[in-house]
């Protein structure tokens, strides 16, 4: 093995204590695809595309999440339960672990970018242990031409060794895996996992630091298109909301479907090169662009296969975070580069389980500040062990996991952001209509499309008190009609046809509000304060 590369470059890993490794550098997709099969580590897919396991981790592992607490960060990062503070010390000693057990491996590199804004990209070496992880940073980061790679100097350096298991007892970890952010020494070490994620997201957990502290530009956790008149519009949303199917629109550009930034000349850019979608339940008739994109070159995760090699999007034996990672040239409407301007659009996303907010509704400044800050959805049953009924959750900045400051930061940025560009913004409730999870049903998305249709076409026009209504309990404007949406649709109590048990359940969303803002309140104004809903008690 080892004889596959094509890129005349050579490069040693010796400068990273890795001795004696078999490199194979900036190898192809369709080689990394090849090796990834003859090694037994996945298989092709009808499509073409590669479909691997991930092994025991099929998401995130947020509580393994760690920064470096030095002399960058110890005074700057919001530290805790999201942002975990590392002994320096304990990292190097780790480090050292890691490095060494790679040594003397046959590892796979590639030299790469993050940020398609020439003015903010920053120069990524990835270095994996497995051929399909390394394959998944070709799909998710800016590419570099031939000419790039000749004088190539990486800032931020990934090392991914999903086999090493730390020990928890004497390496200060949690247990044997770990994803670890050291800004001083600019790495992301990830060991004990195989799920790709963690790759990515270490990068833009770093760029959530790096962008507001040093360079004045707010980073995002949304996707974002632009129309064909140059106006940008932003989709925030956790997953499962709906952020990379909305944004994948045919009669719009796509930016990117989940890392962007907003410099202050109010222009949008995508930090990835590629797409990482969630295949749940996909079908071309819903979402076409995303079911196309799955073909040679893409790397399917954890999905199951019948023996022709075709997929069962339904099948969520292994994990319902089933996912498809493909670089952005998949999709055929894309924006190159992947940057826009004039932002006149904020959707937030929500997937709300308990049917109660409107399935979209106007915000004030306030209001958008406050649920920007909430970054509001919801858990049902069977997502997580123990869920057995709906349960809200809460992730600051929709994307609370990957930011290192403190949420009050973010928020004062987005909210300056968009007075400058006289942004509006609204609220989309892709969740749950008549009744909560369990008695009503998923909203369609094919109205939550023409809503949002409706909105970036100026169907749905300016605030006034003829097209709105102010919701007595949320306190936002949820307007009385949309083209190609029926009316009954527009009002959550209307669909319901019980206002008792419609007001017990969004009363107990209301609380379940105020009680996640608790812990913002003291580093928010008045009138952040105001914006979310009212307090009642059923």
């Amino acid at each position: 093995m080892g004889n596959y590369n094509q890129v005349t470059k050579t490069i040693s890993l010796n400068m990273y204590g890795i001795k004696n490794a078999t490199v194979n550098y900036q190898l192809s997709p369709e080689q990394l695809h090849s090796i990834a099969i003859e090694k037994g580590q996945g298989v092709e897919a009808s499509s073409g595309a590669l479909a691997v396991n991930t092994g025991e981790f099929t998401g995130r592992s947020p509580k393994d999440r760690f920064i470096v607490k030095d002399d960058i960060t110890k005074d700057k990062v919001w530290w805790g339960d999201i942002n975990i503070p590392f002994d320096t010390d304990k990292f190097d000693k780790l480090y050292d672990k890691v490095v060494d057990y790679l040594s003397n491996k046959e590892l796979f590199v590639r030299d790469s970018y993050a940020c398609a804004d020439a003015d903010y990209k920053m120069s990524i070496r990835v270095i994996n242990e497995y051929p399909w992880s390394n394959q998944f940073a070709y799909n998710m980061f800016l590419r570099p031409t031939e000419d790039e790679l000749k004088d190539f100097d990486p800032e931020w350096t990934v090392v991914n060794a999903p086999s090493f298991m730390a020990n928890s007892e004497i390496d200060g970890t949690r247990q044997h895996n770990f994803a670890i952010l050291n800004f001083t020494k600019k790495i992301a070490l990830i060991g004990g996992t195989g799920y790709t994620g963690e790759i990515k997201k270490g990068i833009f957990s770093a760029l959530n630091f790096i962008l507001p502290v040093f360079k004045n530009t707010l980073p995002m956790h949304c996707s974002a298109n632009i129309g064909k008149g140059g106006d940008s519009a932003i989709f925030f949303g956790l997953s499962g909301t709906g952020k990379t199917t909305l944004s994948t629109d045919p009669n719009r550009s796509l930016i990117g479907d989940d890392e962007h930034g907003w410099t202050n000349e109010n222009s949008v850019f995508n930090f990835e090169g590629g797409c990482y979608a969630k295949v749940i339940n996909l079908s071309r008739d819903n979402e076409p662009e995303i079911f196309d994109a799955i073909k040679k070159g893409a790397i399917l995760e954890n999905v199951i296969l019948d023996d022709k090699g075709h997929v069962n999007f339904e099948d969520t034996s292994i994990t319902q975070n089933t996912r498809v990672s493909y670089p952005i040239d998949h999709i055929e409407n894309i924006q190159i580069p992947s940057t826009g301007k004039n932002p006149k659009n904020i959707f937030f996303l929500t997937a709300d389980a308990f049917g109660v907010l409107p399935p979209i509704s106007k915000l004030t400044p306030s209001q958008a500040a406050y649920h920007f800050i909430s970054g509001y959805t919801a858990k049902v049953a069977g997502t997580e062990a123990g869920v057995v009924e709906p349960v809200p959750s809460f992730s600051a900045c929709f994307g609370a996991p990957f930011m290192p400051l403190h949420p009050s930061k973010y928020a004062e940025m987005l909210s300056q952001k968009m007075i400058e560009a006289g942004v509006n913004v609204w609220l989309v409730n892709t969740g749950w209509t008549g009744g909560p999870y369990g008695v009503g049903t998923r909203m369609k998305l094919k109205y939550t499309r023409a809503m949002i249709n409706a909105v970036l076409n100026g169907d749905l026009g300016l605030y006034n008190y003829d097209n709105y209504h102010i919701h007595s309990v949320f306190g936002v404007a949820q307007p009385r009609s949309c083209p190609g949406v029926p009316t009954s649709v527009l009002s959550p109590r209307a669909t319901w046809n019980n206002d008792e048990a419609y007001y017990k359940t969004a009363f107990k969303l209301t609380n379940a509000f105020r009680e996640n803002f608790k812990k913002f309140e003291a580093h928010c104004n008045e009138e952040i304060r105001r914006g979310g809903p009212q307090r009642y008690t059923f």
